[in-house]
């Protein structure tokens, strides 16, 4: 049955931007189809949301072509999807593991070609919405970041690549880079929390950062529900800092 609201599929939705953005789009009366690991605050996030939850791991293309195809059967068609599926590991290279290497490609860049490959076919016949979640830190030289700055480079390729693939059937793929992302009032995810549980650690990374704080999920969430909105139609192939300015500008 075709919905008369936008439909969007959420992938990582329980984390601390995508709770946020979840409540936004709710809020503005779309109908969400919520992918996530944790079956406990996904269901927490469908009540709130009335979403329809998935559990899931998007790291299996299987398990995000089945989010896909739930969106498109049920309600007729899928407007976006943003995958907000990712971590963080603070090694330099030579400390890093393959394992721990082959984590971060694995859930930064494969979640990232999953989602893509999985929405582009059915959103071909309507167009529409991919986001993806590029890094700060793919755009400027970090210590101690190679990993993680590997990954979400690729997450950047692979937006620009698939924008121009698709762009004549309507689709359009653009990424959001953040900054390092703190507490907020729907945050639940646990990726900054190595770096932020310290004084000094959240002192030297606010330092980093132009404006002179760490964000928040509220920070991050207008510019991927700014993305998804028809409104923006003639925006694809970029990437949008949202970053306090960490990945193009040095505090004076």
């Amino acid at each position: 049955m075709a919905s008369d609201s936008p439909v969007y599929l959420l992938l990582g939705a329980t984390g601390g931007i995508g709770s946020e953005v979840a409540h936004r789009l709710a809020d503005d009366g779309a109908q969400l189809v919520l992918g996530a690991r944790s079956e406990d605050d996904l269901d927490d996030l469908a009540t709130a949301t009335g979403g329809d939850a998935m559990p899931l791991d998007a790291t299996e293309f299987e398990q995000v072509q089945a989010a896909v195809s739930h969106a498109t059967d049920t309600y007729g068609g899928l407007d976006g999807v943003v995958n907000f599926v990712g971590s963080v590991l603070l090694k330099p290279a030579h400390l890093t593991s393959i394992d721990e290497y082959r984590t971060q490609i694995e859930k930064n860049l494969d979640t990232a070609f999953n989602t893509v490959k999985a929405a582009g076919r059915p959103m071909m016949r309507s167009g529409g919405s991919i986001v993806l979640m590029a890094s700060a830190v793919s755009r400027t030289g970090l210590k101690n970041h190679e990993a993680i700055a590997a990954a979400k480079g690729g997450v950047t390729g692979l937006m620009r690549a698939a924008a121009a693939t698709y762009s004549g059937r309507g689709i359009r793929v653009n990424a959001v880079a953040p900054g390092l992302i703190g507490g907020g009032e729907n945050f639940a995810s646990q990726m900054s929390e190595q770096i932020l549980s310290s004084e000094a650690g959240r002192k030297q990374s606010e330092k980093m950062h132009a404006l002179g704080r760490v964000g928040t999920p509220e920070d991050v969430a207008p510019a991927v529900t700014w993305l998804l909105d028809p409104e923006t139609d003639w925006v694809t192939g970029q990437v949008i800092g949202v970053d306090g300015g960490l990945g193009t500008v040095r505090p004076g």
